[in-house]
């Protein structure tokens, strides 16, 4: 149903009625502005570069061919922008030696990971995810808040299926040792 909708507006759009844009920023303007807070976690530049983003779907809207899902080629637009945004800003990440997760067990992960029964563990993982490299936020927000799959990701980030795993297993263990380090 949201497909048809979305190519319904397409042609009125690229047909010259431009008002049927305000379609297409009814279905997704909340969910790109969800993940575009999420990678540059303020509010206020998240909702500038939300606008950027219509912006450039408006603008290039002739430009999508039909060869994926309209929905993944707006989110492409909004990781790129939000990417490029956090690149420009450079700011200061937390940078964890990779060794130190190497030897980190799945379960050992999934157990802190999963205890988010009290409010207080829920805000520290809060804080330790904005602790990462936007791409890393961009990649768990795609996956875990959006729920879109491998593949879909990759299209969006440009990266290939088996390396958004990896770098979806990494991001979680490198979690985990923030995390850790938190507790202790």
């Amino acid at each position: 149903m949201e497909a048809s909708n979305d190519l319904y507006d397409i042609k009125k759009v690229l047909d010259g009625d431009t008002a049927a844009f305000a379609g297409i920023l009814k279905r997704y303007s909340s969910r790109i502005f969800a993940v575009v807070v999420r990678i540059v976690g303020c509010r206020e530049e998240a909702e500038e570069l939300t606008q950027d983003v219509f912006m450039k779907v408006f603008s290039s809207l002739q430009r999508y061919k039909g060869n994926c899902e309209f929905s993944t080629w707006i989110y492409r637009i909004a990781y790129n922008t939000a990417i490029s945004h956090m690149r420009k800003q450079r700011r200061e990440i937390s940078y964890i030696e990779e060794s130190l997760y190497t030897n980190v067990s799945e379960e050992e992960v999934e157990q802190l990971l999963n205890q988010t029964d009290n409010s207080e563990q829920i805000e520290r993982l809060e804080q330790a995810i904005n602790g990462l490299e936007a791409e890393e936020k961009a990649l768990l927000t795609l996956f875990y808040t959006d729920m879109r799959s491998i593949s879909e990701i990759a299209e969006i980030s440009g990266l290939t299926p088996t390396n958004v795993k990896t770098k979806l297993y990494r991001i979680r263990k490198k979690l985990y040792i923030i995390l850790s380090r938190t507790t202790e």
